[in-house]
């Protein structure tokens, strides 16, 4: 039976599940759905999503007439595990595994995510993030492995096989340029020439087509001034072209929207440039639509929607999904490797891996298990700062309600250290001296995409991936100084020196930040990035039980970079370059 241009288009097409019911699945031969950061099921547990998918899933294979049985698509954020799920096992983010330097882990903790994606009744993860991060400001710096292209191509390669090795998709993202844009402001605009692009940027990008991955998601940034997703050159010649890639192209979130002011016009430009499937999470009946008189009309032609369709079946036969029964009657789907003690085990080995040991005056770690040791500091007994963005929701949780199974750094150390006790007040510390030592565990609250950026604030683009549009996108902040960020962590590492006792100081952030102050007033300071629900795996290495391994994945500044440069990717105002790490014996 041939398709009809309906049924084409339909394939092409991916709605956010709030918006689409299993019903106009099937009315509409809806190719994909998807879950927005947040979205989720009532309950939010894996038999929750399973059920969900299990409706959609019959909806599409529900032949008749007027129906060909097609096996939708399940696209989730599973960016640092299938965070998405309370009780997940949940990874350090991409910044923290570029610390711990060990492909092998890499392709392990890429095929635990696979399971625990598979165990939700989900087939496809848009991840590995593949940005080389130039500048830090960037609010998406922690999804970058490392400002070295060279890295990122060999974790591409290892993040691909572990993840599609176990049989769900794998979406390289953001092709191209999305971490090299000017000062860093997400979204926005790579200046740089092709030949830097090329080395830098595609260079990852190269490596995972090797590696077999069968889908790319398309950048909301620019090159010089073009948008990504109107790019054919980028899409259709090199990446499709030279490249040879064979998979389909994805765009991002409502990616066609300000294409142009025409909406039709818009969509034609994302096809016609080699978009194969639309992300439209609302508005995906209106985009079949305009994309059915785009054709009638000639501007796309019929040919660029068989490229399209003919390459999203190739990879859906290419995954299985033809062969797969429902997702409640798969064997991964029934929860039993779900945040798992084996899976966890991994999340830990990547936590110890990731830390990075700045300053150890007096060689004051690691600490002695039976030491009178005070732990202070907001993020000490929290595991949703932990884990940052992507976690629950688009911009993560505070507290550990919702961080179902694992373990906070409080709890790690208490679990080794008897005679530890955490400050939870914010009052003064009147007898710090009856202490060894002071543990104070400071950072950043948990943030997302352009939330996360370091500028002023500016304008909303048409389209943005928020559930509410303000006037304006609100930024985390103007400065990376920490202290004036987060004074409250400055205040308490001074008074705990102020009183005699040393203090080491660890830092869960999603970025590299200007900490001189903070470091000047701790006798040690450790770099614990943003590491997931393992908190168990700080105090491993606080303790000595494991040494610290880590080495900076991209240079920590020692000032606020300016204007539209790179900063952090040079010699200029660096306190420690990449590599950088102390490992005491």
């Amino acid at each position: 039976m041939r398709m009809s241009l309906d049924q084409k288009i339909g394939q092409m097409t991916q709605p956010e599940r709030l918006h689409v019911t299993p019903a106009e699945v099937k009315e509409y031969h809806v190719g994909s759905v998807l879950s927005g950061g947040g979205s989720c099921p009532a309950d939010n547990h894996p038999a929750d999503w399973v059920a969900m998918n299990d409706a959609y899933w019959a909806a599409s294979m529900e032949a008749d007439a007027g129906h060909l049985a097609i096996p939708i698509l399940y696209g989730v954020d599973a960016v640092h595990g299938n965070a998405n799920v309370r009780g997940a096992t949940v990874f350090p983010h991409n910044i923290g595994l570029g610390a711990a330097g060990d492909p092998d882990l890499l392709e392990r903790v890429g095929r635990v995510t696979a399971r625990e994606v598979l165990a939700a009744g989900v087939d496809w993860t848009f991840a590995p993030t593949l940005a080389v991060v130039r500048d830090p400001r960037w609010g998406r710096t922690y999804e970058s492995y490392s400002q070295d292209a060279g890295v990122v191509a060999g974790y591409a390669e290892r993040i691909v096989r572990g993840l599609q090795g176990e049989g769900i998709l794998a979406c390289a993202k953001h092709w191209v340029g999305d971490g090299g844009t000017e000062a860093g402001v997400d979204q926005g605009d790579t200046v740089i020439d092709e030949e830097e692009l090329r080395r830098v940027h595609v260079a990852p990008y190269s490596a995972a087509v090797e590696a077999g991955v069968l889908t790319v998601m398309a950048s909301l940034s620019s090159w010089k001034g073009e948008k990504c997703h109107a790019h054919r050159y980028l899409i259709q010649d090199l990446l499709k072209g030279e490249m040879g890639f064979t998979g389909f192209v994805l765009s991002d979130w409502n990616g066609v929207d300000p294409l142009a002011g025409d909406y039709g016009e818009a969509a034609a430009m994302a096809v016609n440039a080699g978009i194969d499937m639309l992300m439209v999470p609302e508005r995906w009946r209106e985009v079949i639509g305009e994309l059915k008189q785009q054709v009638k009309r000639g501007v796309v032609p019929i040919g660029r929607i068989d490229d399209a369709v003919a390459r999203i079946l190739r990879v859906k036969f290419a995954c299985g999904l033809f062969e797969r029964p429902q997702p409640a009657a798969r064997q991964a789907s029934n929860g039993v490797a779900f945040g798992s003690r084996e899976h966890r085990a991994v999340a830990r080995e990547a936590v110890r891996k990731s830390l990075v040991l700045l300053k150890n005056k007096g060689g004051l770690l690691p600490l002695d298990e039976g030491a009178r040791i005070l732990v202070a500091g907001p993020a000490a007994h929290d595991r949703g700062r932990q884990c940052g963005g992507f976690t629950i929701e688009w911009q993560g949780v505070s507290g550990n309600a919702a961080i179902e199974g694992g373990t906070s750094i409080w709890e790690g150390i208490r679990a080794v250290a008897p005679r530890a006790v955490r400050w939870a007040d914010e009052g003064e510390v009147s007898d710090a001296r009856d202490f060894d030592v002071g543990v104070v565990i400071v950072g950043e609250q948990p943030y997302a995409e352009g939330l996360g950026d370091i500028r002023e604030p500016s304008p909303v683009r048409p389209g943005a991936h928020l559930s509410v549009a303000p006037d304006t996108l609100e930024p985390y902040g103007n400065t990376l100084e920490f202290a004036a960020l987060h004074p409250e962590a400055l205040r308490t590492i001074r008074e705990l020196a102020d009183q005699g006792i040393p203090v080491v100081t660890v830092l869960i952030s999603g970025r590299p930040l200007v900490v001189n102050d903070e470091l000047a007033a701790s006798s040690a300071f450790v770099a614990a990035w943003l590491p997931g629900s393992e908190g168990g795996g700080v105090a491993d290495v606080l303790f000595g039980e494991h040494p610290f391994a880590g080495r900076l994945p991209v240079a920590w500044p020692s000032e606020m970079p300016g204007g539209n440069g790179r900063g952090g990717t040079g010699n200029d105002g660096v306190l420690f370059p990449r590599g950088y790490g102390l490992q005491p014996r």
